[in-house]
């Protein structure tokens, strides 16, 4: 059975956990600080879909 999520998506959700827990993470346009490691994790899937990395759909 193959991986669900790719390298680089790995490595972007790894980027961002560790930006969170330096506590220099921000969401968005208006840099809101992320307070959850959910949150973080949901912005390195992001950052990961924009480069067109391998990602599951979201959710609708």
């Amino acid at each position: 059975m193959a991986s669900k999520y790719g390298k680089v998506s790995q490595k972007e959700v790894k980027k961002e956990v560790h930006r969170f827990k330096q506590g220099t993470a921000h969401s968005g346009p208006t840099l809101k600080k992320v307070k959850s490691r959910e949150q973080a994790i949901a912005i390195g899937l992001s950052k990961a879909r924009e480069k067109g990395a391998k990602v599951p759909k979201k959710p609708i």
